[in-house]
């Protein structure tokens, strides 16, 4: 019976989540619904040690922590049982009947920063500036009132506004914009994000219908999240985030309960002003904005399709202060007026949709207690749970089967079931602290998430890892006491002990790793470096071309691959591959084998805009990323540990892959070279 129900789910996500009928998704949500409610009675019934009062409240602590985390885990499932829309599949015809219609909106992109770099600026100001859409006026606002930012917006023909008093952070700033601008539509964009060609004109045709306030476009990334870097498994690792914009949000859309996330949305002014503008007093002013506007009969909505992208947090510290921040922010909202409690006009399912992000939080603290519940076998002598082998077989094994075999499938193969629950160990100590103190009255202000710091020599965040090393201390003290107690009454078969042993193994692992996350290695190039498969051509000083590939790529230099042996390079060189960018001086900096790695030359204004706007800016760059098998990601997680990670530079940097786009530049010599050069292409990639 146990094989049958691990079959069922196994059968079932051989196709694709798109191709297969809703009948399959629906039928996985029962079959999990009634393995955990089954498993959830026999715990209640059968598995509490009542020896003593010490035991018995250890046993019904663990089973409150399973049983939340469990009915909780179902909420999303339940949720995902209507069906959702794609509306990657309506662009096309939106934006014929936008066409036809001759509706025009002025669009107001409003681009509010707060000290960070210029750099970081520029960047997302180019992607605004040359938007496809011609009605637009880029402001930018500046809460930090510095010189450099209003010449930079004066440069590229941007509006500027300072406000004179800060009050109430991004919202605040937010709505002193909206009282300087008139444009029927607003589009918001984070100082660090950066919009493709064509993001308004994909999207204004969503705004067509009346009764639409807002669209909303995933977040997606130009560098890796801390943890991957740290633990070098940026191509095997996905983002947190990518699971809530290809799953969460979609399902959300089928509730009409779509979150704003803040950036990369377009609304209408109309709708905003209706609801005051963004909520000011919110820490999460993003979410609580939307629920406004929901609660006033507007309808929100998703497009699932990646048309800007930003900067990840670059530091351990930076990334757990800005889960924090959200946290609390989502937490807050509970006690708002426009928060998912307390709105008026929502229905059940949108109001059970918008909760289920401040479960999301709340489930750190039996997290937690899962964490510190194995200490007890050990270090206690007390199994907090009672169990034999046939529990195992009949019980534990066809639900954790079961929910591993198909959670990739049912999350639209947007996570995986261990390699994500990676970015849980280092997030849950802080984020218990967070929960406790914001019980207790005590809230983070709205703090910016620092972008670009300056080259570092690495280190450790040790807020976050003083925890981890007690808890690994206590996770090897537990093993070492209960693999003697094992030696001393012999191993038999499956019971109390060996589940002990076998939690404290893993809860050790998840400490060792989360710790090894924990540091920070040195940052000497703050650029984003992009993985790319793109041919081109190297001009050497004397005319000589060789053709070759572009492997990495960044504002700060490039690397490439030659078809065979390395050619004679010298310092200076010329560079190009894209009739969408100035051909670009380059200097050598180190070779390795068939490989060179080169910064810029010295760069025009126009050059370097050229080539920003063709990193980030371009359409359709940023691929719908997905798991890769999961045996795999984890060998090679244990191999990054036991090894560890080589110093980021040429040749190892942390890379985030960026699709080929655009025209090809069309190369100059006569039919024979130009076949040499093909030839020469289809040598090092056939």
């Amino acid at each position: 019976m146990s094989l049958l129900l691990l079959l069922w789910p196994l059968a079932l996500t051989q196709r694709p989540e798109a191709e297969s009928p809703l009948w399959a998704r629906r039928s996985l949500i029962l079959l999990i619904s009634g393995l955990t409610l089954r498993y959830l009675y026999w715990r209640c019934t059968a598995s509490l040690n009542l020896d003593s009062p010490l035991s018995a409240g250890l046993s019904g602590l663990l089973l409150l922590a399973e049983s939340w985390l469990l009915i909780t885990g179902l909420l999303p499932l339940w949720l995902a049982w209507r069906r959702f829309p794609d509306r990657r599949l309506e662009v096309q015809t939106r934006n014929q009947d936008w066409q036809a219609s001759n509706w025009r909106p002025h669009v107001d992109v409003l681009v509010p920063t707060c000290g960070e770099p210029l750099a970081v600026l520029q960047r997302s100001l180019l992607g605004c500036r040359q938007q496809s859409y011609p009605h637009t006026t880029i402001w930018v606002l500046d809460d930090s009132g510095r010189r450099e930012v209003r010449q930079l917006a004066k440069r590229l023909g941007c509006r500027y506004r300072h406000r004179p008093v800060r009050r109430n952070a991004k919202a605040g700033n937010l709505n002193a914009g909206l009282r300087c601008c008139h444009g029927e539509l607003v589009a918001v964009f984070d100082a660090d994000f950066i919009p493709q060609h064509r993001f308004l004109e994909r999207s204004i045709g969503f705004l067509l219908e009346p009764d639409v306030s807002l669209l909303q476009t995933p977040q997606s990334f130009i560098n890796a999240d801390p943890v991957m870097r740290n633990l070098h498994m940026e191509s095997w690792l996905l983002p947190d985030e990518e699971s809530f914009y290809s799953w969460i949000e979609p399902v959300r859309d089928g509730w009409g309960a779509v979150v704003c996330a803040g950036t990369a949305f377009i609304v209408r002014r109309r709708a905003l002003d209706q609801v005051g503008g963004f909520v000011e007093g919110a820490l999460s002013e993003d979410f609580v904005t939307g629920i406004a506007l929901r609660e006033q009969g507007w309808r929100l909505l998703y497009l699932q399709q990646k048309l800007s992208a930003g900067l990840a947090a670059e530091s351990m510290e930076d990334f757990v202060r800005q889960r924090q921040r959200w946290a609390n922010g989502t937490l807050q909202s509970l006690r708002l007026p426009q928060g998912p409690l307390r709105a008026h006009g929502l229905s059940l399912g949108q109001r059970l949709a918008y909760l289920e992000g401040v479960v999301h939080w709340l489930n750190n603290l039996p997290r937690l207690m899962l964490m510190l519940m194995p200490l007890s076998y050990g270090l206690l002598g007390i199994a907090p749970i009672l169990l034999n082998q046939q529990a195992i077989i009949e019980l534990i094994l066809p639900l954790w089967g079961t929910v591993l075999l198909s959670v990739g499938w049912l999350n639209r193969n947007s996570r995986s079931a261990l390699l994500t629950e990676l970015t849980s160990w280092v997030l849950t100590v802080p984020l218990v602290a967070t929960l406790i103190s914001h019980m207790f009255g005590s809230s983070m202000g709205f703090r910016v998430t620092p972008k670009h710091r300056q080259p570092s020599q690495g280190g450790w965040a040790w807020f976050l890892a003083l925890p981890l090393i007690l808890l690994s201390l206590f996770n090897l003290a537990n093993l070492l006491s209960l693999v003697q107690k094992l030696m001393l009454q012999g191993w038999g078969e499956l019971g109390p002990l060996q589940l002990g042993l076998v939690w404290a193994v893993l809860n050790l692992l998840g400490t060792l790793v989360a710790l090894r996350a924990c540091w920070d290695p040195p940052q000497w190039d703050p650029s984003p470096w992009l993985s790319m498969n793109h041919p081109a051509e190297l001009t050497a000083a004397e005319g000589h071309r060789h053709p070759c590939r572009i492997t990495a790529i960044s504002e700060n230099g490039v690397e490439l691959a030659f078809a065979t042996e390395l050619p004679p390079l010298v310092a200076t060189s010329q560079l190009s591959w894209s009739a969408e960018v100035l051909t670009l001086p380059v200097v050598l900096r180190q070779t390795q084998q068939h490989r060179a790695a080169f910064d810029w030359g010295d760069l025009s204004q126009r050059q370097e805009h050229s080539l920003i706007r063709w990193l980030f800016c371009s359409d359709g760059i940023w691929p719908e990323r997905q798991p890769k098998p999961e045996l795999l990601g984890l060998t090679m997680l244990c191999r990054g540990l036991l090894l560890g990670r080589p110093s980021i530079g040429p040749f190892q940097r942390c890379l985030v892959t960026r699709r080929n786009r655009g025209p090809i530049r069309q190369m100059d010599g006569s039919p024979q070279e130009r076949f040499s050069y093909i030839q020469a292409i289809e040598t090092l990639y056939p």
